[in-house]
């Protein structure tokens, strides 16, 4: 009659059959944790190179995000079309895209900001709700659509600025100007060209000296996160409602050409604005591609974060597939010294091994047994070597870190999930078990009687 055991008598054994020959355990166990440290910190390398690189994308944009440009955005070389701007009726034509959540025509204009003694030339750009909201804010709120004009600064806007007396300012003395969004009146003149002609003594038709243009004074809601020294795609411009900013270019300017708007044939403005660019969001991630090529099947132009992202992707999961490879080199070394282990063990206890099967033991306790003392090794090896990545992993980001900021890089190069961890472990163990199966093997087809007068 065959004898079968509990599994936790068999666990019980095992671990102790491993107790008796200590120093051979743990070093095999040594290579399995050297084999699975490798491993994890490899692929934590990879990760967090994928990682770092969405992590750039995201902060430049949203992923599902596109651009779009009209083709004649640098003039129409073609006279004898019409040229396909960006209008109202571009917007609506590319919210009845399929997969499009949102679209956001912007109006790029450059003005000139005075506070005090200090100026600039900032670009301001008109942008919908949905274009803000994308925007992370440090201080303030969004303006309301529709309202006064009101503007969200970036939080690298203050370096633009210069001193009119010293002539001081980032880019020549490299200090940041006394400037102050939030707490202090901001001057605008949107009229630049009068502005720079009467600046420089410039004289109108007629011999007439030009007149400084009226300043405005535009509130600033909101801040965009971030010191003068963090950059992110929102950190140079001003950020308005676009409505807002159409009604204030009207009363400005009205009858008269707003610059930088496009003018048909006879040289006379459209009655009605030209947009620099839509922002086209995409519902989902997936969906960004076909969205893309459908806009630019209509005849525009288009760009995205995720043409770049996909190929950047692609570069990493190979370079982690490598780095992984690499790894698993250690392991399977790691594998031979387990296998080596449990066939030196079988021939130590050949004794012991034909005892039990003269005493009716199945066959499948003894394979279980070995299996067991196999996985165990394993399991031991692979919380170990967790423990060890981890170790590594904070050595590895601390050192290079300083590296990375200075590249401009901010983020943990190497990066454990928990899945990895998990996955490490249970593949520790597998490899254990896989190891020592031959051996298991072997010991089940060893003679009983032979087994027994072995010394």
């Amino acid at each position: 009659m065959r004898q079968t055991m509990r599994f936790l008598d068999l666990l019980l054994m095992s671990v102790n059959n491993l107790r008796r020959r200590k120093l051979r355990t743990t070093l095999t166990v040594l290579g399995v944790v050297i084999g699975t440290a490798s491993i994890v910190v490899m692929v934590s390398l990879g990760i967090g190179l994928k990682e770092l690189t969405m992590e750039q994308y995201e902060a430049s944009g949203s992923l599902t995000a596109i651009t779009v440009y009209s083709q004649n955005r640098w003039g129409n070389n073609d006279t004898s079309k019409e040229p396909n701007y960006i209008t109202d009726d571009t917007v609506k034509l590319l919210k009845r895209v399929e997969h499009v959540q949102a679209v956001s025509p912007m109006l790029s204009f450059y003005v000139v900001m005075k506070q005090g003694v200090y100026e600039a030339q900032l670009g301001m750009n008109g942008v919908s709700r949905e274009y803000m909201e994308q925007i992370s804010i440090g201080e303030g709120s969004l303006p309301e659509p529709g309202g006064d004009l009101a503007m969200v600064v970036g939080n690298q806007a203050a370096r633009n600025f210069y001193n009119t007396k010293s002539k001081g300012g980032y880019r020549n003395y490299d200090e940041i100007p006394d400037v102050d969004f939030l707490n202090k009146p901001m001057f605008v003149v949107f009229d630049t060209n009068a502005y720079y002609q009467a600046q420089s003594g410039g004289s109108r038709e007629g011999g007439s000296p030009s007149k400084p243009p009226k300043k405005y004074m535009i509130p600033t809601a909101a801040m965009v996160e971030g010191g003068v020294d963090d950059w992110n795609s929102y950190s140079y411009d001003v950020y308005v409602d676009i409505d807002s900013l159409k009604a204030q270019l009207k009363r400005v300017f009205g009858k008269d050409p707003i610059p930088g708007q496009p003018t048909n044939k006879k040289g006379k403005p459209y009655n009605y604005f030209i947009y620099d660019q839509a922002i086209v969001y995409a519902d989902d991630m997936s969906n960004v591609t076909t969205v893309q090529k459908e806009i630019t099947d209509m005849g525009y132009q288009a760009y995205s974060s995720m043409e770049w992202l996909e190929q950047s992707q692609q570069q990493y999961n190979m370079i982690q597939a490598v780095l992984g490879g690499i790894g698993a080199v250690s392991l399977f070394v790691a594998a031979i010294g387990i296998a080596n282990t449990m066939m030196m063990s079988i021939y130590e206890r050949t004794k012991e091994i034909g005892i039990i099967k003269v005493l009716g033991c199945d066959m499948g306790v003894i394979r279980n047994m070995f299996l067991l003392e196999s996985g165990f090794i394993g399991f031991m090896g692979g919380m170990i070597g967790i423990i060890l990545s981890y170790t590594l992993s904070i050595v590895i980001n601390k050192f290079l870190g300083a590296a990375q900021l200075m590249m401009g890089i901010d983020g943990d190069i190497s990066r454990i999930p928990p899945w990895l961890s998990g996955s490490a472990i249970l593949f520790a163990i597998f490899v254990g078990m896989a190891a020592g199966f031959f051996p298991a093997l072997r010991a089940m087809k060893l003679s009983p009687l032979a087994a027994i007068r072995n010394e």
